[in-house]
């Protein structure tokens, strides 16, 4: 396996700038572009890594804006999904694993581009357990957890910057877990996932950087469009790729 450079930055920079904007959105554009060439047991782990990094630097930057109560009752469930999609992603076949996440984002940009995300109605907090059992499987298998937490928080939380700030405390604690499975599982241990990381980390903190000027002058509504669709092609593209690999 060799890592092109020319592939891995400027998705880097899409990836992580969007993620200083809304808190969320790195790994969800980030994996599906590096999983059209990379393996998917190498790409999750480093996105692992470097959004692990960047919850450090917003949820320190914003720890005043942090909605704790509403991270306590995800955790749990969410905990739970982390260890049974750890497992399932040394154990399920990659092309199955493809047409799943493809399928995954396709449906979660559809909604946000069909639903309108504006005026979003208060949900009931036990929607906590299905969002955190949902969200911390698919965040281990693919490293795009953000849709189930981003569906209820948005529904629970109104502020922007609170939004943002919370996503980062949840996926810090989370990263914390999936770090724990994913060395227990041997995913870690990959001596060119650590130079990967290397060269990943700084860049995906200057784009950090710029997202977060953005952000000010952007709302969380908009920006879910323009991830959706960016979304939707990223979709497609790995459905292309796991039906060529049959």
């Amino acid at each position: 396996m060799t890592l092109d450079l020319w592939l891995l930055l400027p998705i880097l920079v899409s990836a992580y700038t969007i993620r200083g904007i809304t808190g969320f959105g790195s790994g969800l554009i980030a994996v599906p572009l590096l999983a059209l060439s990379l393996p998917l047991t190498f790409v999750v782990p480093l996105i692992l890594m470097t959004d692990f990094t960047a919850s450090v630097t917003l949820g320190g930057l914003h720890r005043d804006k942090i909605a704790w109560h509403e991270i306590r009752r995800l955790l749990g469930p969410g905990l739970i999904g982390v260890l049974a999609g750890a497992w399932l992603l040394v154990s399920l076949p990659s092309t199955l694993m493809l047409m799943g996440l493809g399928s995954f984002i396709l449906l979660y940009a559809l909604r946000n581009l069909l639903l309108d995300t504006t005026h979003p109605r208060i949900a009931s907090s036990a929607w906590a357990w299905p969002a955190g059992l949902t969200g911390g499987a698919i965040g281990a298998m693919f490293g795009t957890g953000g849709p189930p937490y981003v569906i209820y928080l948005s529904h629970r939380l109104f502020d922007k910057g609170q939004l943002r700030a919370t996503f980062s405390g949840l996926f810090f604690i989370e990263g914390l877990a999936r770090i724990g499975s994913f060395t227990g599982n041997g995913l870690l241990l990959d001596t060119q996932l650590w130079w990967a990381y290397a060269l990943a980390a700084p860049v995906a903190l200057a784009a950090l950087w710029i997202g977060s000027h953005i952000h000010t002058h952007l709302t969380q509504a908009q920006m879910l469009k323009l991830i959706s669709l960016i979304l939707i092609g990223s979709g497609v593209s790995l459905w292309a790729k796991a039906l060529t690999a049959i």
